[in-house]
C-alpha cells in the first residue's frame, strides 16, 4: 500500500509514522508513505502558495496550481484529469476537508483495495473549489468539528488503512472485532488481575465456556453501542437473536444468558 499525502507542513509529520503498526508496515515492505511538500510545487520565486479570496472575506484560500502541479507530478500528467473526466478511479484522490463525507471503517476497507492513496491536507480558510472540480475523486472529513488542517485527518486515515492491509496485523481477529467493523462497538477487554480495588472481571470471562463467553462479547457489544452511538445500530447487520437483546436492553431488561 503506497500513500502519497500533500502538505504545506511536512514537518508535521515527523515521528507520527515512526512508531508502532504503522512503523512494523513500513519496515516490513508492506507500506509506503511519501510526504509532498506543496510549496515546492508552486510557481515563481516566492513559491506562493495561498491568496486572498475572491469577493472578500477573511483569511487566505490555498491555490489551485501548486496543488495540480504536485498532483501531475506524482501521478503522471494525465491521470488526475483523467479519472474526473472518466469517472474511472485508478488511484483515489482524497482532499481532507470539513465539507467532505465523513470517514468510516467501510471507507478505509474501500481505500485498501486501491493500492494506493493521495491525501491532499487543506489549511487556511479553505482550497480552491477548483481542486475539487478538477481532481479530488473524494472528499472526506473525520469529523464535525475544526481543526488547523488536514495533516491529523491525513494521519488518522493511514493508520486505518494501514491496519488493514493483509500481513500488517498478525492475529486477523484483531480486524475483524476491532469498534465499527461490523458497525458496532466493541465489547469491554479485561486482563490480570482478576480483581482491582474491588473492581472485579466478569465472571463469564473465567468460566473457560467459549460459547458462552462469544455470546456474552455479543451482547455487551450490542449494549455499548445502543448506549453510546444508537445511530450505529440502524445500519448494523443484526440477527434475529440481535434484535431481541436490543430491545431487551431498550425495555431496560437483561437479556437472557441463553439468548431466549
Amino acid at each position: 500500500m503506497r500513500f502519497d499525502i500533500l502538505t504545506l507542513f511536512p514537518g508535521l509529520f515527523r515521528g507520527v509514522f515512526e512508531e508502532s503498526i504503522v512503523r512494523r508496515a513500513i519496515d516490513a515492505g508492506l507500506v509506503t508513505i511519501a510526504i509532498h511538500n506543496i510549496r515546492d510545487y508552486a510557481p515563481g520565486k516566492h513559491r506562493i502558495t495561498d491568496d486572498a479570496p475572491y469577493g472578500g472575506g477573511g483569511g487566505m484560500v490555498m491555490k489551485v496550481e501548486p496543488i495540480a502541479y504536485a498532483l501531475e507530478a506524482i501521478l503522471g500528467e494525465d491521470l488526475p484529469l483523467r479519472q474526473k473526466r472518466t469517472g474511472l478511479v485508478e488511484v483515489p484522490i482524497v482532499l481532507l476537508t470539513p465539507a467532505g463525507r465523513l470517514f468510516s471503517q467501510a471507507m478505509a476497507r474501500e481505500f485498501e483495495r486501491y493500492g494506493r492513496l493521495v491525501l491532499i491536507c487543506g489549511r487556511y480558510e479553505g482550497v480552491d473549489e477548483r481542486v475539487s472540480q478538477l481532481f479530488a475523486t473524494h472528499e472526506v472529513s473525520i469529523g464535525d468539528y475544526v481543526l488547523s488542517g488536514g495533516e491529523i485527518a491525513a494521519m488518522a486515515i493511514v493508520e486505518a488503512v494501514t491496519r488493514l492491509v493483509p500481513g500488517v496485523l498478525g492475529d486477523m481477529r484483531a480486524i475483524v472485532e476491532d469498534s465499527h467493523s461490523a458497525d458496532l462497538l466493541e465489547h469491554p477487554h479485561y486482563t490480570r488481575p482478576p480483581e482491582f480495588r474491588g473492581a472485579k472481571v466478569p465472571e463469564v470471562l473465567l468460566s473457560g465456556d467459549h460459547a458462552e463467553i462469544a455470546r456474552w462479547r455479543r451482547r455487551e457489544a450490542l449494549r455499548r453501542t445502543l448506549e453510546r452511538r444508537p445511530d450505529l445500530l440502524e445500519k448494523a447487520s443484526l440477527s434475529d437473536q440481535d434484535r431481541l437483546w436490543v430491545e431487551a436492553l431498550r425495555r431496560g431488561e437483561t437479556p437472557s444468558q441463553e439468548g431466549e
